[in-house]
């Protein structure tokens, strides 16, 4: 049976949760002396999906692993509802805290049925209570005949929709997420990213979702806390990070580039590309300009710069090109739709789109 039919049916709601807010207040954390996470201050609102969003060794799963109790904060606390779960002197154990936890590789018991996977996490309930509950569990993520298979038998994005319905049917004020989707096939991602949203929101749990992938951040998450090398960087929504980056790291995260260094004269800055207003950037800055791919506009025989394609590679609905132009031995690079320029053609002109250029000051 697939997803498809399965949503085609009706599905059961899911059981309603009291949300939490979850709060990071000073956090730091430190492996052999090396911190992975430095003084991280941030909270999920009740209801709330929060992404932790960034590369590897940013800190993501190990903020996690915090909230869920896995491990104990060095320094700062969290808290639950404004109740502290870690602190100086206090620590709540994992079971006692209403978290759910969604693991990358699902953590599945391979021994045990899809319906006992589901029910384990059930035992303060009665047998009754505990089997209805995780039956309808089940139901909700239509995987319901499933009941009495072994995990070893279902897709991956079968298992997955099983390890949602297991951290989900104790009806945790939190679920915790580390990269749910890494292990799924990139055809598939996307119709069980949207079911598990739709499951979250009937819901009402609060949602902390880890990932290094900015588009699944973007297309998930209430708001996004975009981490490097341990610290916050930034926290918004997606349009927040995408529109109006704090720095160059943030940038890049969120699109490829074309990044020119300068000095701010007069409040301009001059590259390549053409002579840009600075911004809020003081004269005598070094500054990076970064202007996304698709602000850099080729046509054949129209624009202000004259360019020569250096590479050309189609992607589908759209195009990347590779392009040398006066000045600078930098190749710059564009997307452009597909078909826009006919076949073979290598000398073009170049135009930016001035309205989405972004200067950063340098350190």
């Amino acid at each position: 049976m697939t997803l498809a039919s399965a949503q085609s049916r009706p599905q059961p709601s899911a059981g309603v949760t009291i949300a939490a807010e979850l709060a990071f207040d000073g956090i730091r954390h430190d492996y052999h002396g090396q911190f992975t996470v430095d003084g991280v201050s941030l909270h999920a609102e009740p209801g709330e999906l929060l992404c932790l969003l960034g590369p590897s060794g940013s800190g993501k799963t190990t903020l996690l692993r915090l909230a869920a109790g896995l491990e104990l904060p060095r320094e700062g606390r969290i808290l639950l509802n404004g109740q502290e779960m870690s602190g100086p002197g206090v620590f709540v154990p994992p079971e006692r805290r209403g978290v759910g936890m969604m693991f990358q590789d699902f953590a599945l018991f391979p021994h045990m049925s899809v319906f006992e996977n589901v029910r384990f996490g059930l035992n303060a309930l009665s047998e009754a209570e505990s089997k209805k509950e995780a039956m309808a569990a089940l139901e909700r993520v239509g995987l319901a005949q499933y009941a009495e298979q072994y995990p070893h038998a279902l897709s991956g994005g079968e298992q997955q929709r099983v390890a949602l319905a297991r951290a989900l049917a104790p009806r945790p004020s939190v679920l915790l997420m580390d990269e749910p989707f890494s292990g799924l096939d990139s055809r598939l991602k996307d119709t069980v990213r949207d079911e598990t949203l739709a499951i979250l929101r009937e819901t009402r749990a609060t949602a902390l979702m880890v990932t290094h992938d900015a588009e699944e951040a973007m297309r998930m998450a209430d708001r996004i806390a975009l981490l490097n090398e341990g610290r916050l960087v930034q926290i918004g929504t997606a349009e927040d990070l995408y529109y109006r980056p704090v720095d160059l790291f943030a940038a890049a995260f969120f699109s490829e580039l074309n990044v020119f260094h300068a000095t701010v004269s007069d409040g301009r800055v001059s590259t390549p590309l053409g002579n840009f207003g600075a911004g809020d950037a003081r004269n005598g800055a070094r500054v990076a300009v970064a202007i996304r791919l698709p602000s850099v506009e080729v046509r054949e025989d129209e624009g202000d710069i004259p360019a020569r394609i250096v590479f050309r590679r189609f992607l589908g609905v759209v195009e990347q090109l590779g392009l040398a132009i006066p000045g600078t031995e930098q190749v710059v690079q564009s997307r452009i739709r597909a078909g826009l320029l006919k076949s073979g053609l290598r000398e073009v002109m170049l135009c930016v789109n001035d309205r989405d250029i972004m200067v950063f000051e340098s350190g």
